[in-house]
């Protein structure tokens, strides 16, 4: 007697060889979930008083006057746009990690890396946790909460799922 083995159900997508009897695997899907958790308590501890401004200012201006020999007047520019560019690269890596979440957890039928619907819901969520972000601030005597941040966030998420969209196209 013969037995007939299973095919498997594989394709190439955009940018990805999909195994659509791996598409739910456990270990992925953990994986995904771990990497987005661990980046939401790094997120969650960026915002606590430790790194204020004036904390932050500590031991970046040593830093940069010991690299560059910028005085106290030229640090505060340097400061502003480390400080904004730590948002678009936190936010923006918390996009990428909850699109590979929700891609992880909510397969494509056809198979595809890339979907509208996990690149909305990843945008939405960071948005989500801006805006959770900047209200705690608010409640920190050494913080602010800023809306003009949460847009920074929300545009870096945005700017993520574009260059995931793009890498998928391209790769």
């Amino acid at each position: 007697m013969q037995t007939e083995t299973p095919k498997r159900n594989s394709q190439k997508t955009v940018g990805r060889t999909v195994n659509a009897s791996a598409q739910t695997d456990p270990h992925h899907v953990l994986k995904a979930w771990i990497a987005l958790l661990l980046w939401l308590i790094v997120i969650s501890i960026e915002s606590t008083s430790y790194l204020s401004a004036n904390n932050t200012s500590r031991f970046l201006y040593p830093v940069l006057h010991f690299l560059f020999g910028i005085d106290h007047a030229g640090f505060e520019p340097w400061h502003f746009f480390l400080r904004k560019g730590g948002h678009v690269f936190g936010y923006g890596l918390l996009s990428i990690l909850m699109f590979r979440a929700w891609r992880e957890t909510l397969p494509s039928s056809t198979g595809a890396g890339w979907t509208f619907r996990w690149a909305t819901i990843a945008v939405l969520g960071t948005a989500m946790v801006a805006s959770l972000d900047e209200w705690h601030q608010s409640f920190i005597p050494t913080r602010t909460g800023a809306v003009h941040d949460v847009i920074l966030d929300t545009g870096a998420g945005l700017a993520a799922q574009l260059a995931v969209l793009l890498w998928q196209w391209w790769f």
